[in-house]
């Protein structure tokens, strides 16, 4: 356990599967109090007996403004603050543009962008507070946009740069931005692609290497945030040994 994070206040928001759960274990056994949000409830309590530390479950849809401001509210009536924001909720729906369906376009900006966005500007008067650390959970496609991943790349390209903004804004006031951008990681995201041949061209790509694990991200979150308060770890990118770009 480490002593900086010990008794602090964490919220992790897409905490259901994959980075965001397992930032959740990795969080609490470092002493944490986390909030964990995502829209699949039965899958957060499962994970609350997992953790071993206090872990409230929160009904979170961040493409939902009112959603997103209960979430940060109810986090701090009941831990008192907020010191530590995951922002890691995404979608990946590649596709080629010419056909597509624009309405998957849609949920991927409403959720990997205004999503990052709507919980930054909610919990940011806490952070202010807490002189705490905003982690936004980006991707290697927020530094090289490639053929049928123009949206989704899109939309971690922005998240980019807001998170870049937001450090210029808030590190004068003691608050640290941190970007991750993890490669290819085993998760449940390249499982939402609806269009086959994408899908398929996945998990051949999977297939081919030896990709991250979650709790590979996991330990990259709790290497930037237990860094002295002197310390800003801005950005991280971590890709799998055998992915070339």
């Amino acid at each position: 356990m480490n002593d900086i994070l010990n008794g602090k206040v964490v919220l992790v928001t897409g905490a259901s599967s994959g980075i965001g759960e397992a930032t959740v274990l990795a969080l609490s056994a470092e002493g944490t109090r986390v909030a964990a949000g995502a829209r699949r409830g039965d899958r957060l309590e499962s994970l609350a007996r997992k953790a071993p530390g206090e872990v409230l479950t929160l009904d979170l849809d961040v493409t939902d403004q009112e959603s997103v401001r209960a979430a940060v509210a109810a986090t701090v009536e009941r831990f008192g603050a907020l010191d530590v924001l995951v922002n890691n909720a995404g979608v990946m729906l590649s596709g080629p543009i010419a056909g597509a369906d624009t309405t998957e376009w849609t949920r991927m900006v409403e959720t990997n962008l205004l999503g990052s966005m709507h919980t930054v500007h909610a919990a940011l008067p806490h952070l202010l507070e807490a002189k705490g650390i905003v982690v936004q959970v980006s991707s290697t496609s927020g530094r090289i946009a490639s053929a049928y991943n123009g949206v989704y790349a899109a939309t971690k390209f922005g998240v980019n740069a807001f998170s870049e903004a937001l450090r210029q804004e808030v590190t004068a006031q003691g608050v640290r931005v941190v970007i991750i951008e993890p490669g290819f990681v085993a998760t449940e995201l390249a499982g939402h692609i609806t269009d086959p041949t994408m899908r398929a061209a996945a998990g051949d790509m999977a297939a081919s290497m030896r990709t991250l694990q979650p709790g590979d991200i996991a330990d990259a979150v709790v290497y930037a945030v237990t860094q002295p308060e002197h310390v800003a770890v801005n950005e991280i990118l971590i890709r799998p040994t055998d992915q070339t770009r």
